[in-house]
């Protein structure tokens, strides 16, 4: 095991415990590594090529050339309840009735969920001295790979090098 799969268990950690409305837990983690992160990163450029959409290339070099990427995703969370208006609906919407890249529509405040937990993770790696870059380009292939089960997935790769691999891209 290595020392960047116990920063990604840490970050892992992070996102469990991190604040979540009513203290209800729909955030899903999966680590990527070895021989995986390879097929991950082809998949990513194919995804790109097959989809017209730019930057797919770019991120999925920085996977391939990663020691470990950590997915963290949000899995049938249920809408507050509270009618907020966020998400542009007048009243909660029906979760999961679109499916794109992520399905959707989700409750805004469970997207802020989601956001704090990955929030959290980074900061931890951050703590730890771990290069790393929240991708979103990494969660849609990741879903569709079926790596990790989400609606909505977020790509946390980690990099330990003299200098980061995420930077002057």
């Amino acid at each position: 095991m290595s020392q960047l799969h116990t920063v990604a268990e840490l970050m892992a950690l992070s996102a469990r415990t991190a604040p979540k409305g009513r203290g209800e837990d729909f955030i899903v983690t999966e680590i990527v590594e070895g021989d995986d992160l390879a097929v991950l990163g082809r998949t990513m450029i194919e995804f790109g090529e097959r989809s017209g959409k730019a930057l797919f290339d770019r991120d999925g070099k920085n996977v391939m050339d990663s020691a470990v990427v950590l997915l963290i995703g949000m899995k049938d969370a249920s809408p507050l309840g509270l009618n907020c208006g966020a998400c542009g609906a007048e009243k909660c919407v029906a979760i999961n009735t679109y499916q794109g890249e992520f399905s959707g529509p989700q409750c805004c405040l469970r997207m802020l969920d989601l956001g704090i937990a990955i929030g959290s993770a980074v900061k931890t790696a951050s703590l730890l001295n771990a290069d790393n870059r929240i991708m979103y380009r990494i969660g849609p292939v990741a879903k569709e790979m079926g790596v990790i089960d989400a609606d909505v997935v977020i790509g946390i790769p980690l990099s330990a090098t003299g200098k980061s691999i995420y930077f002057d891209r």
